[in-house]
């Protein structure tokens, strides 16, 4: 499991301008199971995705998929973690 978290290094103009292209990326993970949650940092510096992927070098080649890393629009630090314990209804999750 992994924790991908961006920060944006350019004006939120230029985010917003790459917003449904960010979104079809996403929406495209999701259906495969590798995307289980994203969502906008607060304040809005940045997001965050939570991803189930088979490998990290996996996941990169997902992640320079993303309009936002092509039009270097964010910068991704990606964490792995091997989750022990989810909450009631998220066992699935359990690698």
């Amino acid at each position: 499991m992994f924790i991908v978290s961006l920060t944006y290094v350019v004006p939120l103009d230029d985010v917003d301008a790459a917003i449904p292209a960010h979104v079809a990326f996403l929406e495209k993970h999701y259906a495969t199971g590798t995307f289980l949650a994203s969502g906008a940092k607060v304040p809005r510096i940045g997001g965050v995705i939570l991803a189930k992927a088979s490998s990290g070098e996996a996941l990169q080649e997902i992640l320079a998929e993303d309009p936002f890393h092509q039009k270097k629009i964010a910068y991704y630090d990606v964490q792995e973690f091997t989750p022990s314990r989810t909450a009631a209804g998220l066992e699935g999750l359990l690698v």
